[in-house]
């Protein structure tokens, strides 16, 4: 096996589909773009579903792309050798190309060829899916895996629940996967039979890859019928890639975390090789610093809050600060701790580079905000956990979880893991009503969304996508040309749209916005499609977040003389179909950021 750095890996993967005539595409935002059910980037898939359901793509029907992911199901794992919040994955795209017979020996040159990965194919175990009443097994990726070479022996077998992917919503694009896997216990991946996979001891393989195959499209009944379009979609990870091709046990002990350590155990005297709770706590800050960088630093950047993405940035660096305190971080460090991830992603992505000054700011003001109250809460924590040891209890009530988040800054998913070390629980659904009673939004809401997949494309979903675009520019001939969109949430019931403002709109200036998109409306104007380059939609005037980076072709929407964009969502095909449009709501988001929430009434 060839031991990468991470650069060269990036490098050896995009070249490698660019030779077999994929258009490398450069990474989306963390932030997703007009999507409503997900706080986060989640996966490559993403950002490209418009086209995985059939609209064109700018750069064609075969693509690949480095992307920057956010994943906070599994948080408590961080500290093993596996999790992390914030990971690359590699990816590559067939919309409506190559499938499975194409994919398969790709996927198997890649990772077994001396050219490229040189992973021993005895190394390398597959799973297929297994097949149920909806769709049959999948016998023809088995196949085409044992052709290439893979042992039959090393083929195993998964249901639904682990070899199959999507819908991410209730309906949409699906279909079964077949992942690739390193197998580190030869002694384990022996003894078991083709249904067996999921009885092997923890550690017995290690997943570097997933090739998911888009054949089928679940209806609102329940029913999996072909879709036109079959789609190709894959991802490797890119830590756990390097983690195999080093020979290390810990995705944490690759070089992409190398320099970050060095500076924490500068910081600390302590070592990541101690072990245990030293070694956890360690790949918690270097977890955490790293995902909060990235968000702080996406051109879509937030900023610590106490809803949606703000409320995932402030638990992670609040959580990285209370394992700071157990090896020792001074107050204050973990900008410094950022500097080493800024040095090390800012050539791939340099928008951590252009935000670095920002990432400084919020990691110090929210680092500082919380270490005032950090040592006063454990107090009252050891207190709290004392008495309930004294009568006997293992329940902390909901009133007092919600007065440790309230007074001393604890998210409640703090004080939950602080329970668990000591044997005890938290009254999670005593804490959100007590959170309702203070909060317009509870935590509860912020996890269900998050918890969600894709957005919808439904009807009223795209007018009210439109009428983003018609908002925006209303916006900036009402407030200042300096307005820009800083994100938006869209369901078919109503659209939000955040924006920078240092003020709330006056009566006068909301009646003004709401008479210029109401005017385009009621002329009735074509929405015009056309793709260019980014250097011609920079010369024509659209507007787009010029700091992140696209592709070399874009989408741009214009709507008569009014409105011009760089867009790739669903769009409706002129005004007039969008009906009368109102504003229902203002709201202030953090300092500078201002939020508008609109509706489109039927005529």
């Amino acid at each position: 096996m060839k031991n990468l750095t991470s650069q060269k890996l990036r490098e050896m993967y995009l070249e490698f589909f660019a030779d077999k005539g994929h258009k490398i595409i450069p990474s989306a935002s963390l932030i997703p773009e007009n999507d409503p059910t997900v706080l986060f980037t989640t996966a490559g898939m993403h950002p490209l579903v418009p086209y995985l359901l059939g609209e064109k793509h700018p750069e064609g029907n075969r693509l690949t792309d480095v992307q920057k992911c956010v994943r906070t199901g599994d948080i408590d794992e961080v500290g093993d050798s596996a999790h992390c919040t914030f990971f690359e994955m590699l990816g590559n795209w067939s919309l409506g190309d190559y499938f499975k017979e194409e994919m398969i020996p790709w996927s198997f040159e890649f990772l077994t060829s001396e050219k490229y990965l040189g992973i021993p194919v005895d190394d390398i175990a597959v799973t297929c899916f297994a097949g149920d009443a909806d769709c049959p097994r999948d016998d023809e990726s088995a196949g085409l895996w044992a052709k290439c070479g893979i042992k039959r022996e090393h083929i195993f077998f998964l249901p639904k629940s682990g070899n199959w992917w999507g819908p991410a919503g209730t309906t949409g694009p699906c279909g079964p996967d077949t992942e690739m896997h390193i197998i580190r216990n030869h002694a384990e991946a022996d003894k078991l039979g083709p249904y067996d996979f999921d009885k092997a001891p923890a550690g017995t393989f290690l997943e570097i890859w997933n090739d998911v195959f888009m054949q089928y499209n679940k209806t609102a009944d329940g029913k999996y019928e072909p879709l036109k379009q079959r789609n190709v979609d894959t991802g490797m990870g890119l830590e756990r890639t390097l983690c195999i091709l080093g020979g290390k046990e810990s995705v944490y002990e690759t070089d992409v975390f190398e320099e970050a350590i060095k500076k924490i155990e500068e910081l600390t005297g302590a070592k990541y090789s101690e072990g245990g709770e030293t070694t956890r706590a360690f790949r918690v800050i270097l977890d955490h610093v790293r995902t909060a960088t990235f968000m702080l630093g996406d051109a879509k950047g937030i900023v610590p809050s106490n809803t949606d993405q703000g409320y995932i940035l402030r638990r992670i660096i609040r959580r990285a600060v209370r394992f700071g305190r157990n090896v020792g971080l001074p107050q204050g460090s973990l900008k410094t701790v950022a500097g080493t991830m800024i040095e090390k992603y800012g050539d791939v992505y340099p928008e951590l580079r252009i935000n670095s000054q920002k990432i400084y700011d919020e990691l110090e003001k929210e680092e500082n905000k919380f270490s005032r109250t950090l040592q006063q809460g454990l107090r009252e924590f050891e207190k709290v956990s004392a008495e309930l040891a004294a009568n006997g209890k293992t329940v902390i009530d909901g009133v007092t979880a919600f007065h440790l988040y309230d007074t001393y800054g604890f998210p409640v998913e703090i004080t939950g893991e602080m329970a668990r070390e000591k044997g005890l629980a938290v009254d999670v659904k005593g804490y959100e009503a007590a959170f309702a009673e203070h909060q317009a939004k509870s935590r509860a809401g912020s996890e269900q969304k998050f918890a969600c997949g894709l957005a919808d494309h439904k009807e009223e979903t795209t007018r009210l996508h439109t009428a983003t675009h018609l908002l925006h520019a209303a916006l900036k001939k009402t407030l200042s040309p300096d307005v820009e969109q800083k994100g938006s949430n869209i369901t078919e019931e109503r659209l939000r749209f955040d924006f920078n403002f240092s003020r709330k709109l006056t009566p006068e200036e909301v009646a003004e916005v709401e008479r210029l998109v109401n005017e385009q409306i009621s002329a009735n104007v074509p929405v015009v499609m056309k793709e260019m380059s980014l250097e011609e939609a920079k010369k024509e005037g659209f507007t787009g977040l010029f700091e992140s980076k696209y592709g070399e072709r874009v989408k741009t929407y214009t709507i008569g003389d009014f409105s011009k964009e760089i867009c790739g969502g669903p769009h409706a095909s002129s005004t007039g179909e969008l009906g009368t449009f109102k504003i229902v709501k203002q709201e202030n988001v953090s300092a500078g950021i201002k939020r508008i929430k609109a509706v489109l009434i039927n005529d």
